[in-house]
């Protein structure tokens, strides 16, 4: 059968070392694989485990007998894929890339598509699944303190049906991830808070939700770009597909629905934590006098990759910490753009949490406009990035 955009199946790689090294089937790795070897992309952008299990590390692969590296899952590799296409890949201008993108990484791509800083007719992209990731530091600890196990022991971890499951030379261990993130020992926190569980707005949606009675990933056709790359695929028998259960879908359906459940849990709880208006404003204004400015978080921002940190010139060169004027111009600059992506927390040698302030502005904006960042390729309409060359030009025009 020819698949059509909106069609669903089960699908597993016809590869022996993919379906072994890959999660649920493998057809993940069959697909980036297979456009590939078919020449439908230049290369595969993909992350690779690199010491252990806790570092993860991109990679770019060009050889397509390579692709097995990238197989498996790797909670612990929290990294922003969409920087690397303006940072070291040339925008994707003068080469096709695939990519696999969890939800954050594709709000990337497309807030960097907006701004010309990716060719995105030029990327195929494999949407994943993610209920979220946590840190290399917090799975350390986790692991120790929850299973009582040397997380140096541990040779592969998952996420399955609500559990977090670990392998290691003494056996497997699991617990439930409702009980870590009572305890404190789960996902990032700005992971928690996403809601954007199923990144459909990718070519293919793939993950293990909805998959019940045999190993496969679910697949979702998303464009016609993916329904061929998945119609190929299948002629060139490297993967099967079969349709999924009636009752797959349904528990698909649940299991995201209960996801964006608890997205919203934790927005109330941690935005209500926050307070409104001066008490917030003091939060903030405390948080952020440790800033060393360092611009990690102007560096790291998907919406600020070509932003000059040098142009942050709000108070003398070199003075630390900055004032609160410095942080206020990052938070209006990616007020209408913030995917959630955590990094600018995560990377902040001071704790900062920037995310948290970041995120909480950018969903009382939406709430406001009706203006989601990385759902789409539109534009909000009125944009700081707008506004302030235009007070710029009536100033020097002599308008008021």
């Amino acid at each position: 059968m020819k698949p059509l955009v909106g069609d669903v199946f089960y699908a597993r790689a016809c590869d022996h070392e993919l379906l072994e090294k890959g999660e649920s089937g493998g057809a993940v790795s069959a697909l980036l694989k297979f456009a590939l070897e078919s020449g439908n992309v230049d290369a595969v952008l993909g992350v690779r485990k690199g010491a252990d299990i806790y570092d993860a590390i991109p990679t770019l692969i060009t050889d397509p007998t390579e692709i097995s590296e990238t197989s498996g899952s790797l909670h612990f590799g929290t990294l922003l894929l969409s920087k690397l296409f303006t940072r070291y890949l040339g925008k994707a201008e003068d080469i096709k890339i695939a990519v696999a993108l969890k939800g954050c990484d594709m709000m990337g791509v497309y807030e960097l598509a907006k701004r010309g800083e990716i060719r995105l007719e030029n990327i195929l992209m494999v949407g994943l699944n993610c209920g979220g990731t946590i840190t290399a530091e917090t799975g350390r600890a986790m692991i120790a303190r929850k299973f009582g196990v040397d997380p140096d022991s541990v040779t592969k971890e998952r996420i399955s049906k609500g559990k977090f499951i670990i392998e290691t030379p003494a056996g497997e261990f699991s617990a439930s991830m409702d009980e870590l993130e009572e305890e404190n020992m789960g996902r990032r926190s700005n992971c928690r808070r996403c809601k954007l569980k199923i990144p459909r707005q990718t070519d293919l949606a793939c993950g293990e939700w909805g998959v019940i009675g045999t190993d496969a990933t679910f697949v979702e056709v998303c464009s016609p770009k993916g329904a061929e790359l998945l119609e190929q695929a299948i002629d060139a028998g490297m993967v099967d597909t079969l349709p999924p259960v009636p009752k797959g879908l349904e528990i698909r359906k649940k299991d995201e629905q209960s996801m964006l459940n608890l997205s919203d849990s934790w927005r109330e709880k941690d935005f209500r934590a926050l307070g409104e208006g001066k008490s917030r404003l003091k939060q903030m204004v405390d948080e952020t006098s440790r800033c060393i400015k360092c611009y990690t978080c102007i560096e790291v921002c998907p919406a600020l990759q070509m932003t000059n940190p040098s142009n942050f010139t709000v108070d003398a060169p070199g003075a630390v910490p900055p004032s609160f004027a410095f942080h206020m111009l990052r938070y209006s600059l990616v007020a209408d753009s913030c995917v959630n992506c955590g990094q600018c927390e995560e990377l902040c040698p001071m704790d900062i949490p920037n995310a948290l302030f970041m995120h909480a502005m950018a969903v009382e904006l939406q709430e406001a406009y009706g203006y989601e960042a990385g759902i789409d390729l539109s534009n909000p309409k009125v944009s700081p990035l707008e506004i302030f060359p235009r007070e710029k030009e009536q100033e020097k025009s002599g308008e008021q």
